[in-house]
């Protein structure tokens, strides 16, 4: 059973839809460590009410990208984390961080990459451009992080049409319905049951 830790800045309906999954969809994983960068993140909550353990890491108490990210590595090597999911984590990490956990971090993003992705495009904007742009199918990925934002190897993906009368918030809602919470933790299964089967580090 590999160990999970989730990454979260807000809501947690990312880091929901994994809680519900295990068991049932993410069978060779646990989640056992939810961080936030911010104290005040629903998720937090979410993470309790599931009894799995939280952390906070403040960037300003730290003082710098380099000690957050720092405080982050020992906190999750402390915790022996073999997969780390962003979900919703809204802080661009470094290739230091990247670099010391390859092909083990997973992000989701709510767009068919490479279309409305990369540096800025997160939350209701990727959908307001979308519509903007006049596409009829977008969807969510599942990707490797690696330090370029939205640019690591692709996992999963899954397409969602685009109705008539879509407003950015509605579209968000059916992407994540559809897609982000269906996505995450078929591709978090996959991940660690390939880490299972291979059985190294």
């Amino acid at each position: 059973m590999r160990r999970i830790a989730v990454l979260v800045s807000g809501g947690g309906t990312n880091l929901q839809a994994l809680i519900d999954a295990q068991g049932s969809v993410l069978k060779s994983g646990k989640i056992t460590l939810v961080v936030s960068n911010n104290a005040g993140a629903y998720a937090l909550e979410r993470a309790k009410n599931a009894g799995i353990d939280t952390a906070v890491v403040l960037k300003k108490e730290l003082g710098s990208q380099e000690a957050f990210e720092t405080k982050l590595m020992e906190i999750l090597d402390e915790n022996k984390i073999d997969i780390i999911i962003l979900a919703g984590f809204m802080t661009i990490l470094t290739a230091r961080f990247t670099g010391h956990y390859p092909k083990r971090i997973l992000n989701v993003h709510p767009s068919l990459i490479p279309a409305f992705c990369g540096e800025g495009f997160y939350g209701l904007r990727v959908h307001e451009e979308a519509l903007r742009y006049g596409v009829k199918v977008t969807g969510a990925t599942v990707h490797f992080v690696n330090e370029i934002p939205d640019g690591g190897e692709i996992i999963a993906q899954k397409a969602v049409y685009i109705e008539d009368g879509d407003t950015p918030e509605i579209l968000q809602r059916r992407v994540m319905e559809q897609a982000e919470w269906v996505l995450l933790p078929q591709a978090a299964e996959t991940v660690c049951a390939t880490l299972v089967t291979l059985g190294g580090n």
